[in-house]
């Protein structure tokens, strides 16, 4: 009889809904304000009495929306956001089920950005401003050398629409730099800003033993100078800033290297 009992009583905790393991699990969507929705698919418990999901919070207040059913909206309006203001959000759901947030793409940071300014100095001091940022994402500077564009700097973007001004040092080379701003979002597409040019007056950098010369320890540059090594099948075998890069270490043969705004190559005997 006391066993009837105890699984009848069992019976009414699970059909009020609040039978669910105590392994329960959460699931955290977390963002910025954009001003749309979550949809969410909640599937029915593993128990089969009841559906997954039985409670959800919005930073830290349960939402009102109703749970009980097999796919709902988290309706964010309601708690009166601002455009890019910061949002949390937890599914705490049973354990053996697992719910899926449809589009958790809309409380992620989008590149919206536009330039406002955009300028380089000769001490290679780099400034840009910008209008229109939603979220913090960050900014990569890129520098057009050796027939490529190469990321010479990166800064925090603050996120914020109101007019953000940063300011970077980057290594500047001899002869026409070309320079441009990207950002890349949840989409992974970059964006880009336009090009701008600086023409550095400083004399081009040289290096010893000189194109298609031969050495056996040190390669020397007239100037320090941003430099990639790489071996005869591509492998890159060094990379930095300096006036001279050891190479005695190297196996014998054919080396090619950037340096200066120049792709030239050397011989390691």
């Amino acid at each position: 009889m006391r066993n009837r009992l105890l699984k009848i009583a069992l019976m009414l905790l699970m059909v009020a809904g609040v039978g669910y393991s105590s392994a329960a699990r959460e699931i955290k969507v977390e963002g910025i304000f954009k001003g749309q929705n979550i949809f969410v698919t909640n599937p029915f418990a593993a128990s089969g009495v009841g559906f997954c999901i039985y409670e959800i919070t919005v930073n830290g207040k349960v939402t009102m929306d109703e749970l009980n059913r097999s796919g709902f909206e988290i309706d964010l309006s309601q708690y009166h956001f601002a455009q890019g203001d910061p949002v949390v959000v937890v599914i705490k759901h049973k354990d053996g089920c697992t719910p899926k947030v449809l589009n958790p793409e809309v409380l992620k940071p989008q590149s919206t950005y536009s330039i406002a300014s955009f300028k380089v100095d000769k001490t290679g001091r780099l400034t840009f401003s910008t209008k229109g940022e939603k979220g913090v994402l960050p900014f990569v500077i890129e520098q057009f050398k050796w027939k490529k564009w190469v990321t010479v700097a990166q800064v925090n973007g603050k996120g914020t629409p109101a007019l953000n001004t940063y300011s970077v040092n980057i290594p500047l080379h001899s002869g026409v730099n070309k320079l441009r701003i990207k950002q890349v979002d949840c989409t992974k597409k970059p964006r880009y800003s336009s090009e701008i040019t600086y023409n550095n007056l400083l004399p081009e950098v040289t290096f010893k033993p000189g194109n298609n010369g031969q050495t056996t320890g040190t390669i020397t540059f007239s100037r320090v100078t941003e430099y990639e090594i790489y071996d005869f099948y591509g492998q890159r075998m060094a990379k930095g800033r300096a006036s001279s890069v050891n190479v005695s270490s190297y196996p014998q043969g054919t080396y090619f290297i950037n340096y200066d705004c120049k792709s030239e190559s050397f011989e390691k005997r």
